[in-house]
């Protein structure tokens, strides 16, 4: 749809500037803006920070240059103008992460604007095709086609061709969606995926990469040594049969020398590499043309290469030159030399080798030519095992001894094992370099539209060679010779060569400067591709790799490279190392698909590119086929690069730095969270799947700092990092005033949450009073169905004295808020003598008393605890207290069984309370309570006379409590007898028994205390309950690591709440470690399965 854009000029009623001074202003902005770009950060490295808005270096005088745009005033101290942002727009480039050469001047550098000039032909076409065509054509493809035969070296070559060109256009659509700066693929993946995807399938790229170089090298060395100058081998076979080995030790020593001599010249000047790169390209292209030439002069002319067999046997001509058993001379039979290799004498009655004598020494052509009809014979497949002698099939021969050695013999022997799905690991490595175009983007001209048609183009090109190539390898070529990997039965010739025209020699020693070149590409590319990633920052352990020299030359990344490559050439084997590359490669390839299906389906505003020609399900298509492709190559070396990957994306995860590039993993993470929460019924969830979602009640003190940090590591060992918790504070205040120092408390939780290892959400609320705050988190924090169920909050350690003498209300209110809301309430007392994180109980235990069933949280906490290091090696008690009629013995296997159900490890006990007069302790404890209450509701006291009112009534309380409570611990820690079932008349003697020893005494100081009388009879039981429990609460878990107490409920008549609290202190005297608990009125634990 065409949009219409008109631009309307506005003129300046302010004084006018002359037009050469604005020149001269604007020429010097430029010069400045332009100098500030090139500095960048300082790496060459382009950033996501957008140069257009918010850039504090932009020339304030150009925006009020106007008075007609006072309006906007306040709104250009952060957004550029209109015309600011277009003229910064047209001057936008991206800096290119090549090198700085030393001949290079950086201040003119600095006063231009580069200029990329290659367009799609050179910059992305060329460069593909060098990096596509390559060793794997010219020395294995006919050994390719001769063993897996026509058909399915063409089902190999097509899915290989498929896998690239899907991920071509996948990449495509990625390139062209925003400008790429230089850094190709590394840059395209982790910017789409993430830090954590982009690191780790950039380093697999790196490696691939850099093996890719290794078996160029080892490319390089097979042809110098096999085919240009078998003399120059240090090692030689010193008995039959060690040939192999000898050559792998060649290759090791050449090949460490190579690697070495192409270091330096990649670290002494990187112009020379670029500027050769021509040069093996045409070797490249004059290669395959001199491949088709002598296909064409087959057809009419076929070429001179006549191969020896015996029977159906292919003879290596190495060893000999006439192939026959004999020949005629002046009417004289001689043997030949291939006589005396089969035979123990030169004498026509020697003893020869059983199959020599049986069958006869044949001579056919190795090139029959593209009309001879070979290509039916070469159809089919013909694997073999590891040393079997490759034969003609349909050749007639006569099957001698099995058990003759064959070791010794002339024979052309495979040298490895072949079998489909490790020809497609030999051969992919041949369709790689796809990505060749797109690690140039910032030298481009228009890289949106050259990237992708230079790619697909060079994909279609080099596809339609390897295709062709296979039927015309197939139709020529006779198949014992295609399946001589080193051309022993044609004198030792490149087999590739020998179809070759003009001369064999064009085919070698093209393949050998193309694969010298490409093994100089690759150590060249190898070590940018891991400074591009050190740069980035998200792999702490590489960051060394991003410095080099003073011009950008990756020193310490090349040494790196170098040292790598050197493993690969230690392998060896080209046939070894072609597999590793392929699955790292194969990885990179399937999360460019991964990236583009992923940007595709989420549909993000951001996801615009200019290639429209691509669908989710071809990128799906290409990353089932990348995937496949890699176990087909072969399994395990598939799951030791998924390993690796999977290594490196947990460690950027755990230690990398946090980055945020908008990459579709987050956007797909949003879309999936999003998807969730509307799956998750907002209604409670099933018993089964029930755990605590806490929302963790936090104080802050006046500095924005948490004043209990205890209770988020408790949090952390109650989750032990699952479930929602969401951590909440209160300000008080207004939200205008303290947006500063609410990011402050913000930052300071995130940080303590992230010491303390607790996941979840920070959440602060600004609240005209604490009260309200509180009660606006509990009933809005969460989202949907991810909504809290739990409240952990601290007990008010000094309520009685605090300054705010509301706090005990705001406690006692969010008690009843949380009874409405349906939700359980958790309250640590002495939460500070909790454990950290880094404590360990080696022992103890943790003490349940269960006297009300509120749902089995009671039960289900420990549990959860005990998961959680701390707590591991502490033991479960669960108490709970008989009454007057039950039966304490059927209680407690009553309890065990329902326990054996839940699967809980538990000692079980049930405490028998027995019922007796209201001792002088609890009445003193209620009017001390109730005086209280009185006094701070009638006086009105100054402050500091109720700070000293609340404290003499502490005093008074302290002291009243000494003496009884000896007495009182005293009587509970020895019983007389431990009663196991009550009878009525075990009840009633136990009563009569206690009044007759303490009445007198009890009614003695009733008398003296005649205000007694007038206690409110319902805070006087309430009283006694909270202090005969805390005593049996005492003798039987005062050495607890923990006691879990249900928390009774706050009084309907609000006039009571201060002596609620009075009641829960009382409750829990002398215990160090308590967690009053209150359920939510549903059940949290089932037996059912």
């Amino acid at each position: 749809m065409p949009t219409s854009f008109t631009v309307v000029p506005v003129e300046a009623q302010g004084e006018e500037r002359g037009p050469a001074e604005r020149d001269g202003q604007r020429q010097e902005e430029e010069e400045e803006e332009e100098d500030e770009r090139d500095r960048g950060s300082g790496d060459g490295i382009a950033r996501e920070s957008s140069p257009f808005i918010n850039n504090a270096e932009m020339d304030r005088e150009n925006m009020y240059e106007g008075k007609n745009m006072a309006l906007f005033e306040e709104e250009m101290d952060s957004n550029p103008m209109v015309s600011s942002l277009l003229n910064k727009l047209a001057n936008y480039t991206n800096l290119t992460q090549g090198v700085v050469e030393h001949e290079a001047d950086e201040d003119s550098k600095r006063k231009e604007v580069k200029v990329p000039r290659m367009g799609t032909f050179i910059g992305v076409y060329l460069p593909c095709l060098q990096n596509i065509l390559g060793v794997i054509l010219f020395l294995r493809l006919t050994w390719i086609v001769g063993t897996a035969g026509v058909l399915e070296s063409f089902i190999i070559v097509f899915m290989c061709c498929a896998c690239t060109m899907l991920t071509a256009i996948s990449m495509s659509a990625i390139a062209t969606n925003g400008v790429v700066p230089a850094g190709g693929s590394y840059y395209m993946i982790s910017r789409s995926l993430g830090p954590e995807f982009g690191g780790a399938v950039g380093l697999c790229f790196y490696l691939g990469t850099t093996f890719a170089g290794a078996m160029y090298i080892l490319g390089t060395i097979e042809i110098l040594l096999t085919y240009i100058s078998p003399s120059a081998a240090i090692f030689k076979a010193e008995e039959v049969g060690d040939e192999t080995e000898a050559m792998l030790n060649n290759m090791r020593v050449y090949g460490t020398c190579i690697i070495t001599l192409m270091a330096i010249v990649v670290f002494v000047g990187v112009k020379y590499v670029n500027k050769l790169a021509l040069v093996f390209l045409a070797c490249v292209i004059l290669s395959i043309i001199a491949i088709y030439a002598g296909v064409i002069k087959t057809a009419f002319d076929p070429p001179d290469f006549p191969i020896c067999l015996l029977g159906n046997r292919t003879l290596s001509k190495r060893s000999f030159d006439v192939c026959a058993k004999f020949t005629e001379s002046n009417n004289e039979t001689k043997t030949t030399t291939l006589w005396r290799l089969f035979c123990d004498s030169p004498f026509l009655n020697a003893t020869c080798d059983d199959y020599f004598s049986l069958n006869n020494v044949t001579e056919i052509q190795g090139i029959p030519g593209i009309m001879s009809g070979v290509l039916t014979d070469n159809l089919w497949s013909s694997y073999s095992e590891k040393g079997s002698i490759v034969e003609k099939k349909d050749q007639p021969s006569v099957a001698g001894s099995e058990e003759t050695k064959m070791s010794g013999l002339p024979y052309v022997f495979t040298d490895i094992m072949t079998y489909f799905t490790m020809l497609v690991g030999i051969y992919f490595p041949s369709v790689t370099g796809i990505m060749a175009g797109s690690n140039r983007s910032g030298d481009l001209k228009d890289a949106q539209k050259s990237i992708p048609t230079g790619t697909i183009l060079a994909i279609s090109t080099t596809s339609f060679i390897y295709l062709s190539c296979i039927v015309l390898f197939g139709a020529c070529i006779e198949g014992v010779i295609l399946r001589d990997k080193f051309g022993e039965a044609v004198n030792g010739n490149l087999v590739v060569g020998t179809l070759a025209w003009p001369s064999p020699w064009v085919i070698v020693i093209g393949s050998f400067f193309s694969t010298c070149g490409a093994g100089l590409q690759s150590l060249t590319g190898a070590p940018r591709l891991l400074q591009a990633i050190a740069r980035d920052g998200i792999v702490p352990f590489i960051q060394v790799f991003g410095h080099g020299k003073a011009n950008g030359e990756p020193t310490w990344a090349l040494l790196l490279t170098a040292g790598i490559c050197e493993i690969g050439i230690l392998i060896a084997s080209l046939d070894s190392v072609a597999p590793i590359l392929s699955m790292f490669f194969l990885m990179c390839y399937m999360f460019v698909n991964l990236a583009c299906a992923v940007q595709t389906l989420l549909r993000t505003p951001n996801w615009r590119p200019r290639f429209k020609y691509y669908h989710w399900t071809l990128s799906f298509l290409g990353m089932s086929l990348c995937l496949a492709l890699m176990f087909i190559c072969s399994w395990y070396y598939a799951l030791i690069a998924m390993l690796i990957a999977g290594c490196i994306y947990k460690y950027i995860e755990y230690r990398g730095a946090e980055k945020e590039w908008g990459d579709g993993i987050r956007g797909l993470s949003l879309n999936a969270a999003r998807y969730a929460l509307l799956r998750v019924e907002d209604g409670p969830p099933h018993t089964k799947n029930w755990r605590p979602q806490l929302l963790v009640l936090l104080n802050l003190d006046s500095e924005q700092l948490v004043k209990h940090p205890r209770l988020l590591s408790f949090t952390s060992q109650l989750k032990a990092g699952k479930g929602l918790t969401i951590v909440g504070s209160v300000l008080q205040g207004i939200f205008l005033d303290k947006c500063t120092e609410t990011q402050k408390a913000e930052e300071n939780v995130k940080s303590l949450m992230g010491v303390e290892k607790t996941k979840g959400f920070c959440q602060i609320v600004v609240s005209p009073n604490f009260r309200d705050g509180i009660s606006y988190l509990i009933q809005s924090a969460g989202l949907g169905g991810m909504k809290h169920n739990t409240v952990l909050m601290a007990w008010p350690q000094s309520w009685k004295q605090t300054e705010n003498r509301f706090s005990w209300k705001n406690f006692v209110d969010t008690v009843r808020e949380t009874t409405a809301a349906q939700q359980a309430l958790l309250v640590a007392k002495n939460i500070d003598l909790f454990p950290t994180n880094q404590e360990r109980f080696t022992e103890g235990n943790i003490d349940v008393w269960w006297i009300v069933h509120d749902g089995g949280m009671l039960m289900l906490l420990p549990f959860l605890l005990r998961q959680h290091k701390v707590w591991r090696k502490c033991k479960m008690r669960i108490f709970t207290v008989a009454q007057m009629d039950d039966n304490s013995i059927q209680m407690k296997k009553d309890l065990q069984m329902f326990l054996y159900h839940l699967r809980l490890n538990a000692e079980v006990e049930v405490v028998e309370m027995f019922e007796n007069d209201i001792s002088a302790f609890t009445y003193e404890k209620t009017l001390m309570m109730e005086q209280r209450s009185q006094m701070l509701k009638q006086m009105q006291l100054s402050k500091n006379e109720r700070e000293r009112e609340a404290q003499l009534i502490h005093d008074r309380n302290t002291a009243s409590h000494s003496a009884p409570v000896v007495k009182a611990s005293v009587a509970a820690a020895v019983p007389e007898k431990v009663q196991m079932t009550w009878t009525k008349e075990k009840f009633v003697a136990e009563k009569h028994k206690t009044k007759d020893s303490n009445v007198s005494g009890f009614k003695d100081i009733f008398n003296m205390k005649p205000e007694w009388g007038n206690l409110n009879q319902s805070n006087v039981r309430r009283m006694h309950t909270a202090v005969k429990l805390n005593g049996v609460v005492l003798n039987k878990s005062q050495h607890a690591q923990l006691v879990l107490l249900n928390m009774p409920g706050p009084p309907k008549n609000r006039k009571g709440d201060e002596n609620y609290m009075e009641f829960l202190e009382v409750l829990t005297e002398g215990l160090d470690r308590v967690l009053l608990v209150r359920g939510s009125g549903r059940e949290v634990i089932t037996i059912y399965s």
